[in-house]
Protein backbone atom coordinates (compact mmCIF):
# COMPACT_ATOMS: atom_id res chain seq x y z
CA UNK A 1 0.00 0.00 0.00
CA UNK A 2 0.97 3.53 -1.08
CA UNK A 3 0.86 6.22 1.69
CA UNK A 4 1.41 10.08 0.74
CA UNK A 5 1.27 12.28 3.90
CA UNK A 6 1.16 15.91 3.38
CA UNK A 7 2.04 18.46 5.69
CA UNK A 8 0.92 21.67 4.28
CA UNK A 9 2.22 25.45 6.07
CA UNK A 10 2.20 28.72 4.99
CA UNK A 11 4.48 28.68 2.05
CA UNK A 12 5.52 25.00 2.29
CA UNK A 13 4.55 21.60 1.06
CA UNK A 14 6.20 18.64 3.15
CA UNK A 15 5.91 15.19 1.74
CA UNK A 16 6.55 11.51 2.74
CA UNK A 17 5.65 8.34 0.89
CA UNK A 18 5.00 5.32 2.66
CA UNK A 19 5.03 1.83 1.02
CA UNK A 20 4.66 -1.71 1.72
CA UNK A 21 2.87 -3.90 4.44
CA UNK A 22 5.66 -2.11 7.34
CA UNK A 23 5.06 0.71 5.93
CA UNK A 24 8.63 2.13 5.20
CA UNK A 25 9.85 5.06 4.03
CA UNK A 26 10.87 5.48 0.68
CA UNK A 27 10.24 9.27 -0.26
CA UNK A 28 10.54 12.59 1.84
CA UNK A 29 10.72 15.99 0.99
CA UNK A 30 9.47 19.19 1.08
CA UNK A 31 8.72 21.74 -1.87
CA UNK A 32 9.12 25.20 -0.33
CA UNK A 33 9.17 29.40 -1.41
CA UNK A 34 5.27 28.88 -2.98
CA UNK A 35 3.90 32.33 -3.72
CA UNK A 36 -0.28 31.94 -3.78
CA UNK A 37 -0.30 35.10 -4.40
CA UNK A 38 2.57 36.41 -6.73
CA UNK A 39 3.25 40.57 -6.92
CA UNK A 40 2.78 40.82 -10.68
CA UNK A 41 1.50 38.56 -14.17
CA UNK A 42 5.28 37.60 -14.99
CA UNK A 43 5.23 35.58 -12.08
CA UNK A 44 5.14 31.84 -11.76
CA UNK A 45 2.24 31.14 -9.28
CA UNK A 46 4.05 28.58 -6.97
CA UNK A 47 0.69 27.83 -5.16
CA UNK A 48 -0.22 24.36 -3.54
CA UNK A 49 -0.96 23.23 -7.50
CA UNK A 50 1.89 23.86 -8.17
CA UNK A 51 3.76 21.83 -5.26
CA UNK A 52 1.29 18.73 -5.79
CA UNK A 53 2.80 18.82 -9.14
CA UNK A 54 6.29 19.31 -8.16
CA UNK A 55 6.02 16.51 -5.72
CA UNK A 56 4.32 14.21 -8.36
CA UNK A 57 7.20 15.35 -10.65
CA UNK A 58 9.78 13.74 -7.53
CA UNK A 59 7.87 10.18 -7.16
CA UNK A 60 7.95 9.72 -10.91
CA UNK A 61 11.91 10.59 -11.54
CA UNK A 62 12.38 7.91 -8.71
CA UNK A 63 10.55 5.52 -10.23
CA UNK A 64 7.31 5.19 -7.55
CA UNK A 65 4.44 7.12 -9.15
CA UNK A 66 3.48 8.13 -12.41
CA UNK A 67 0.72 10.27 -10.84
CA UNK A 68 -0.83 11.11 -7.28
CA UNK A 69 -3.66 9.22 -8.24
CA UNK A 70 -1.24 6.02 -8.14
CA UNK A 71 -1.27 6.37 -4.11
CA UNK A 72 -3.76 4.02 -2.52
CA UNK A 73 -4.62 7.05 0.25
CA UNK A 74 -3.45 10.75 0.40
CA UNK A 75 -3.32 11.86 3.99
CA UNK A 76 -3.40 15.12 5.14
CA UNK A 77 -2.03 16.89 8.27
CA UNK A 78 -4.85 19.09 9.97
CA UNK A 79 -4.10 21.48 12.97
CA UNK A 80 -7.56 22.44 14.25
CA UNK A 81 -10.56 19.44 14.92
CA UNK A 82 -12.49 21.37 17.50
CA UNK A 83 -14.58 19.24 19.13
CA UNK A 84 -16.01 17.58 15.78
CA UNK A 85 -13.11 15.28 15.31
CA UNK A 86 -11.85 12.68 17.83
CA UNK A 87 -9.38 10.47 15.16
CA UNK A 88 -8.80 10.16 11.42
CA UNK A 89 -11.22 10.47 8.73
CA UNK A 90 -11.78 9.94 5.07
CA UNK A 91 -12.63 13.17 3.55
CA UNK A 92 -15.40 13.98 1.69
CA UNK A 93 -17.55 16.97 0.76
CA UNK A 94 -19.05 17.52 4.77
CA UNK A 95 -15.30 16.86 6.19
CA UNK A 96 -14.12 19.91 3.75
CA UNK A 97 -16.95 21.94 4.50
CA UNK A 98 -16.90 21.05 8.56
CA UNK A 99 -12.56 22.00 8.23
CA UNK A 100 -13.85 25.28 6.74
CA UNK A 101 -16.47 25.98 9.69
CA UNK A 102 -13.48 25.40 11.85
CA UNK A 103 -11.09 28.04 10.53
CA UNK A 104 -12.45 30.22 12.66
CA UNK A 105 -10.67 28.79 15.45
CA UNK A 106 -7.35 28.03 13.21
CA UNK A 107 -7.41 31.42 10.80
CA UNK A 108 -3.60 30.75 10.11
CA UNK A 109 -3.82 27.19 9.61
CA UNK A 110 -6.71 25.46 8.39
CA UNK A 111 -7.78 27.41 5.27
CA UNK A 112 -3.50 26.26 4.06
CA UNK A 113 -4.63 22.83 5.17
CA UNK A 114 -7.54 22.92 3.20
CA UNK A 115 -5.40 23.87 -0.05
CA UNK A 116 -3.77 20.61 -1.49
CA UNK A 117 -7.24 18.50 -0.23
CA UNK A 118 -8.87 21.05 -2.39
CA UNK A 119 -7.00 20.74 -5.07
CA UNK A 120 -6.60 16.94 -5.30
CA UNK A 121 -9.99 16.56 -4.88
CA UNK A 122 -10.88 18.52 -7.64
CA UNK A 123 -7.74 17.01 -10.09
CA UNK A 124 -8.52 13.44 -8.91
CA UNK A 125 -12.09 13.40 -7.35
CA UNK A 126 -11.86 9.48 -6.81
CA UNK A 127 -8.22 9.25 -5.02
CA UNK A 128 -9.04 8.43 -0.70
CA UNK A 129 -7.68 11.20 1.45
CA UNK A 130 -7.64 11.01 5.25
CA UNK A 131 -7.25 13.59 7.46
CA UNK A 132 -5.46 13.49 10.62
CA UNK A 133 -6.18 16.30 13.29
CA UNK A 134 -3.71 17.90 15.72
CA UNK A 135 -6.20 18.30 18.14
CA UNK A 136 -7.58 15.01 18.09
CA UNK A 137 -5.44 13.17 20.50
CA UNK A 138 -6.10 15.30 23.13
CA UNK A 139 -9.78 14.87 22.75
CA UNK A 140 -9.73 12.90 26.14
CA UNK A 141 -8.72 15.34 28.26
CA UNK A 142 -11.28 15.64 31.57
CA UNK A 143 -13.75 18.46 31.26
CA UNK A 144 -11.57 20.13 34.41
CA UNK A 145 -8.48 20.06 32.55
CA UNK A 146 -9.74 21.46 28.84
CA UNK A 147 -12.46 24.16 30.05
CA UNK A 148 -11.61 27.92 30.94
CA UNK A 149 -13.10 30.04 33.90
CA UNK A 150 -15.35 31.79 31.57
CA UNK A 151 -19.14 32.02 31.17
CA UNK A 152 -21.03 28.99 30.17
CA UNK A 153 -22.17 30.24 27.39
CA UNK A 154 -19.14 30.98 25.66
CA UNK A 155 -18.04 27.70 25.25
CA UNK A 156 -21.17 26.03 24.74
CA UNK A 157 -21.95 28.66 21.97
CA UNK A 158 -18.41 29.44 20.64
CA UNK A 159 -16.59 26.70 21.72
CA UNK A 160 -14.14 28.32 23.75
CA UNK A 161 -12.00 25.72 25.58
CA UNK A 162 -8.84 23.99 25.81
CA UNK A 163 -7.90 22.23 22.33
CA UNK A 164 -3.67 21.55 22.40
CA UNK A 165 -1.96 20.51 19.66
CA UNK A 166 1.16 18.73 18.43
CA UNK A 167 -1.15 15.40 18.40
CA UNK A 168 0.68 13.01 16.64
CA UNK A 169 3.69 14.14 18.07
CA UNK A 170 3.00 13.05 21.55
CA UNK A 171 0.84 10.33 20.81
CA UNK A 172 3.45 8.62 18.64
CA UNK A 173 6.09 9.53 21.29
CA UNK A 174 3.80 7.54 23.69
CA UNK A 175 3.55 4.73 21.33
CA UNK A 176 7.50 4.20 20.59
CA UNK A 177 8.43 4.80 24.63
CA UNK A 178 5.43 1.98 25.32
CA UNK A 179 7.05 -0.27 22.53
CA UNK A 180 10.64 0.15 23.92
CA UNK A 181 9.99 -0.57 27.56
CA UNK A 182 8.10 -3.84 26.19
CA UNK A 183 4.71 -2.38 27.67
CA UNK A 184 1.04 -2.02 25.84
CA UNK A 185 0.38 1.40 24.48
CA UNK A 186 -2.25 1.85 27.35
CA UNK A 187 0.15 1.04 30.03
CA UNK A 188 2.36 3.84 29.70
CA UNK A 189 2.29 6.92 31.67
CA UNK A 190 4.68 9.54 30.94
CA UNK A 191 5.33 13.10 30.11
CA UNK A 192 6.18 13.93 26.67
CA UNK A 193 7.63 17.32 26.26
CA UNK A 194 8.24 18.62 22.25
CA UNK A 195 10.95 21.46 22.18
CA UNK A 196 10.91 23.26 18.80
CA UNK A 197 10.18 26.33 17.40
CA UNK A 198 6.70 25.38 19.06
CA UNK A 199 6.41 23.94 21.99
CA UNK A 200 4.53 22.09 24.25
CA UNK A 201 3.95 19.29 26.45
CA UNK A 202 1.60 16.63 27.52
CA UNK A 203 0.59 14.62 30.34
CA UNK A 204 -0.34 11.02 29.40
CA UNK A 205 -1.75 8.41 31.20
CA UNK A 206 -2.59 4.56 30.00
CA UNK A 207 -1.95 5.76 26.79
CA UNK A 208 -4.31 8.90 26.92
CA UNK A 209 -3.85 12.75 27.13
CA UNK A 210 -4.85 14.24 30.49
CA UNK A 211 -3.18 17.70 30.04
CA UNK A 212 -1.07 19.48 27.79
CA UNK A 213 -0.34 23.29 28.02
CA UNK A 214 -1.21 24.54 24.48
CA UNK A 215 -4.60 26.05 24.43
CA UNK A 216 -7.53 27.62 22.84
CA UNK A 217 -4.64 28.01 19.91
CA UNK A 218 -1.37 27.45 19.71
CA UNK A 219 0.24 30.40 21.22
CA UNK A 220 -0.76 29.31 24.96
CA UNK A 221 1.96 27.56 27.45
CA UNK A 222 5.65 27.15 26.74
CA UNK A 223 7.72 30.14 25.78
CA UNK A 224 8.53 29.26 21.96
CA UNK A 225 10.44 30.64 18.93
CA UNK A 226 8.44 33.36 18.39
CA UNK A 227 5.64 32.92 20.36
CA UNK A 228 4.91 34.40 23.85
CA UNK A 229 3.45 31.23 25.28
CA UNK A 230 1.34 31.77 28.90
CA UNK A 231 1.01 35.57 30.09
CA UNK A 232 -1.51 37.74 31.87
CA UNK A 233 -4.47 38.32 29.76
CA UNK A 234 -4.65 41.62 30.57
CA UNK A 235 -1.35 42.42 28.63
CA UNK A 236 -2.99 42.45 25.37
CA UNK A 237 -6.40 44.83 26.93
CA UNK A 238 -3.65 47.11 28.16
CA UNK A 239 -2.22 47.10 24.87
CA UNK A 240 -5.04 48.08 22.80
CA UNK A 241 -6.01 50.56 24.90
CA UNK A 242 -3.16 52.69 26.39
CA UNK A 243 -0.53 51.59 23.72
CA UNK A 244 -2.58 52.50 20.53
CA UNK A 245 -2.36 48.55 19.31
CA UNK A 246 -4.98 46.90 17.12
CA UNK A 247 -6.17 43.43 17.77
CA UNK A 248 -4.17 42.95 14.33
CA UNK A 249 -1.01 43.71 15.86
CA UNK A 250 -1.47 42.08 19.47
CA UNK A 251 -2.08 38.87 17.50
CA UNK A 252 1.25 39.73 15.01
CA UNK A 253 2.97 40.75 18.14
CA UNK A 254 2.16 37.46 20.32
CA UNK A 255 3.32 35.13 17.61
CA UNK A 256 5.25 36.29 15.74
CA UNK A 257 7.61 38.98 17.53
CA UNK A 258 7.77 37.40 21.20
CA UNK A 259 9.47 34.01 22.73
CA UNK A 260 13.05 33.99 22.19
CA UNK A 261 12.94 36.58 19.47
CA UNK A 262 11.61 38.95 21.66
CA UNK A 263 13.56 38.29 24.37
CA UNK A 264 17.30 38.19 23.19
CA UNK A 265 16.34 38.83 19.06
CA UNK A 266 16.94 35.58 18.39
CA UNK A 267 14.77 32.83 17.74
CA UNK A 268 17.19 29.52 16.88
CA UNK A 269 18.10 28.37 20.45
CA UNK A 270 21.65 27.02 18.70
CA UNK A 271 22.31 30.64 18.02
CA UNK A 272 20.90 31.92 22.03
CA UNK A 273 23.01 28.53 22.81
CA UNK A 274 26.04 29.94 20.92
CA UNK A 275 25.61 33.30 22.09
CA UNK A 276 25.09 32.48 25.89
CA UNK A 277 28.17 30.69 25.81
CA UNK A 278 30.07 34.11 25.06
CA UNK A 279 28.43 35.76 28.01
CA UNK A 280 25.18 37.51 25.90
CA UNK A 281 23.04 38.61 28.96
CA UNK A 282 20.26 38.34 26.92
CA UNK A 283 20.45 35.01 25.60
CA UNK A 284 21.45 33.65 28.61
CA UNK A 285 18.16 35.64 30.00
CA UNK A 286 16.15 33.96 27.04
CA UNK A 287 17.55 30.48 27.59
CA UNK A 288 16.99 30.34 32.04
CA UNK A 289 12.86 31.74 31.08
CA UNK A 290 12.56 28.72 28.34
CA UNK A 291 13.61 26.44 30.92
CA UNK A 292 11.99 27.80 33.75
CA UNK A 293 9.00 27.89 31.86
CA UNK A 294 9.63 23.58 30.80
CA UNK A 295 10.14 22.90 34.81
CA UNK A 296 7.24 24.93 35.56
CA UNK A 297 4.84 22.81 33.29
CA UNK A 298 6.39 19.23 34.01
CA UNK A 299 6.51 20.30 37.69
CA UNK A 300 2.44 20.63 37.80
CA UNK A 301 2.15 17.56 35.42
CA UNK A 302 3.94 15.57 38.36
CA UNK A 303 1.59 17.05 40.77
CA UNK A 304 -1.47 15.84 39.07
CA UNK A 305 -0.68 12.60 37.43
CA UNK A 306 -1.54 9.32 38.81
CA UNK A 307 2.27 8.08 38.10
CA UNK A 308 5.32 8.89 35.95
CA UNK A 309 7.57 6.20 34.36
CA UNK A 310 9.18 8.57 32.49
CA UNK A 311 10.06 12.11 30.97
CA UNK A 312 10.85 12.10 27.29
CA UNK A 313 11.94 14.83 24.75
CA UNK A 314 11.06 15.59 21.24
CA UNK A 315 11.33 17.84 18.70
CA UNK A 316 14.05 19.79 17.48
CA UNK A 317 15.53 21.05 20.33
CA UNK A 318 14.35 18.20 22.60
CA UNK A 319 16.22 16.09 20.40
CA UNK A 320 19.72 17.60 19.69
CA UNK A 321 20.53 20.00 22.88
CA UNK A 322 21.84 17.99 25.75
CA UNK A 323 22.46 21.21 27.32
CA UNK A 324 18.66 22.06 27.23
CA UNK A 325 17.66 18.80 28.52
CA UNK A 326 20.26 18.95 31.03
CA UNK A 327 18.99 22.40 32.39
CA UNK A 328 15.86 21.35 32.91
CA UNK A 329 16.47 17.62 34.44
CA UNK A 330 18.71 18.65 36.81
CA UNK A 331 16.79 21.74 38.23
CA UNK A 332 14.14 18.99 39.32
CA UNK A 333 16.67 16.33 40.34
CA UNK A 334 16.93 16.83 44.13
CA UNK A 335 12.89 17.18 44.48
CA UNK A 336 11.44 14.49 42.21
CA UNK A 337 14.48 11.86 42.41
CA UNK A 338 15.16 12.28 38.88
CA UNK A 339 18.94 11.57 37.85
CA UNK A 340 20.63 12.73 34.88
CA UNK A 341 23.10 10.22 32.95
CA UNK A 342 25.45 13.39 31.93
CA UNK A 343 28.01 11.41 29.62
CA UNK A 344 24.96 9.61 27.57
CA UNK A 345 22.67 12.45 27.60
CA UNK A 346 25.99 14.36 25.91
CA UNK A 347 26.23 11.37 23.70
CA UNK A 348 22.44 11.54 21.94
CA UNK A 349 23.15 11.11 18.59
CA UNK A 350 20.40 12.12 15.70
CA UNK A 351 17.57 9.58 14.88
CA UNK A 352 17.98 7.98 18.07
CA UNK A 353 16.11 6.85 21.12
CA UNK A 354 18.24 6.88 24.18
CA UNK A 355 17.55 6.79 27.73
CA UNK A 356 19.24 9.24 29.41
CA UNK A 357 18.55 8.96 32.75
CA UNK A 358 20.92 6.49 35.49
CA UNK A 359 19.27 3.12 36.27
CA UNK A 360 17.93 4.20 40.18
CA UNK A 361 16.59 7.37 38.85
CA UNK A 362 12.93 6.91 39.97
CA UNK A 363 11.77 8.63 37.01
CA UNK A 364 13.15 7.52 33.39
CA UNK A 365 13.79 10.56 30.86
CA UNK A 366 14.40 9.56 27.57
CA UNK A 367 15.01 11.01 24.20
CA UNK A 368 12.77 9.66 21.36
CA UNK A 369 12.59 11.51 18.32
CA UNK A 370 9.03 12.59 16.82
CA UNK A 371 7.53 10.38 13.92
CA UNK A 372 4.46 12.50 13.04
CA UNK A 373 4.43 11.03 9.62
CA UNK A 374 5.11 7.57 10.31
CA UNK A 375 2.00 7.95 13.29
CA UNK A 376 0.04 9.57 10.54
CA UNK A 377 0.18 6.06 8.48
CA UNK A 378 -0.31 4.36 11.01
CA UNK A 379 -3.40 6.07 11.82
CA UNK A 380 -4.82 5.74 8.20
CA UNK A 381 -3.90 2.14 8.21
CA UNK A 382 -6.50 1.62 11.15
CA UNK A 383 -8.49 3.88 9.68
CA UNK A 384 -8.93 2.13 6.17
CA UNK A 385 -8.89 -1.14 8.56
CA UNK A 386 -11.95 -0.51 10.28
CA UNK A 387 -13.88 0.59 7.21
CA UNK A 388 -13.39 -2.54 5.57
Amino acid sequence: MKILVLNAGSSSLKYCLFNGKDTAVVANGIIENLTPHPDDDTQTCQDFNWALQQVQKRLRQQGLANHLADCDVVTHRVVHGGELFHQAVIIDDEVIAQIKALSKLAPLHNPINLKPIQALHKTHPKLLQVAIFDTAFHQTLPEKAYRYALPKSLYQQHHLRRYGFHGSSHQVICRRYAKLNGMAFNEAYIISIHLGNGASICAIEAGKSIDTSMGFTPLAGLIMGTRSGDLDPAIPVYLINHLGYSADDVDQLLNTQSGLLGLAGHQDMRELLALAATGDADAILAIDCFVYRIQQQLGSYLAIMEKVQAVVFTGGIGEHSALIRAKVLQGLSSRMGIKLDAQTNEAVQSNKEVKISQADSLIACWVIPTQEEWEMAQQTLSLLHQAQ
